[in-house]
């Protein structure tokens, strides 16, 4: 197993390095092409090793961890993987040079720390829980978009696109791509709560209800500002600060709660 994490935090790195190459390479530069290929390969190989080191585990426990580094492990993982699809396509390796070593580091304290008992859950607490890691997963590379999209909105205005900001797609591009995320994030989030109301006993129990009620904030956060996009147009900074303040709320209902019940309080959740 300390090999498997070895060799998937090393391709992490390698990803991250040559995405970084390939970002501080001018146009035209013959290399340019050989490091997007290498950062995309490495990124490949990382995730495939980091799902596996999950699967071991879990043929090992008896079934999935969903406990705070686990579930930590396996968003920096549906990160990784999200960002290294969309690399095929899109000029984004300034979004995996952030989110390659988030991953990593996620693992290696899913590998030192993260190794408890799985719960026992059904597959309808699976499904929530599930859902509810790819919601977050998707919505955090949402943010990090709307990071991108603001610093590359402030260069423009300097007339300072220099660096990094030069390998992203144009400024409407990259809207356009950060609005499909939150639509896709807004989908399976709608997903995690709908499950969450039919699967989990007491939804707004002692344990779970601050969980719950900042959930639905950032879903109506996150609802608002796919509404106002549609009908009035929104995008810019008001766009960027909406994404941010939703995805506020869903970190603090998410980790926040899990990080408070069982590296604190030492108790378990029912999801």
């Amino acid at each position: 197993m300390a090999l498997l994490l070895a060799f998937a935090v090393i391709a992490y790195l390698v990803a991250t390095v040559a995405g970084s190459m390939w970002l501080s390479v001018e146009d035209g530069d013959t290399r340019r092409a050989a490091w997007r290929i290498t950062a995309i390969l490495a990124a490949a190989l990382a995730v495939v090793a980091h799902a596996a080191i999950h699967a071991i585990n879990w043929v090992a426990s008896g079934g999935p961890d969903m406990h705070f580094f686990a579930a930590l492990s396996l968003v920096g993982l549906a990160m990784a993987a999200l960002t290294t699809a969309t690399a095929w396509r899109q000029q984004l390796q300034a979004l995996g040079a952030i989110v390659y070593p988030f991953a990593a580091g996620m693992l290696v304290l899913y590998h030192f720390f993260g190794h408890l008992r799985a719960e026992d859950l059904g597959w309808r607490l699976q499904l929530h829980a599930w859902t509810a890691l790819l919601a977050y997963a998707t919505l955090s590379l949402s943010a990090l978009l709307a990071l991108l999209l603001w610093a590359q909105e402030r260069a423009l205005r300097a007339r300072q696109i220099r660096g990094w900001l030069r390998a992203l797609p144009p400024l409407t591009q990259l809207e356009a791509l950060l609005f499909r995320s939150i639509g896709a994030g807004f989908v399976l989030l709608t997903l995690t709560l709908v499950t969450g109301m039919l699967f989990v006993h007491d939804l707004l129990g002692q344990h779970l209800w601050h969980k719950t009620v900042l959930s639905i904030l950032s879903w109506l956060a996150f609802g608002w500002l796919l509404l106002g996009r549609w009908r009035y147009g929104w995008r810019g900074p008001r766009a960027v600060k909406l994404t941010l303040a939703a995805m506020a709320l869903l970190l603090l209902a998410f980790f926040g709660s899990k990080f408070v019940l069982e590296l604190i309080l030492h108790r378990s959740e029912t999801t």
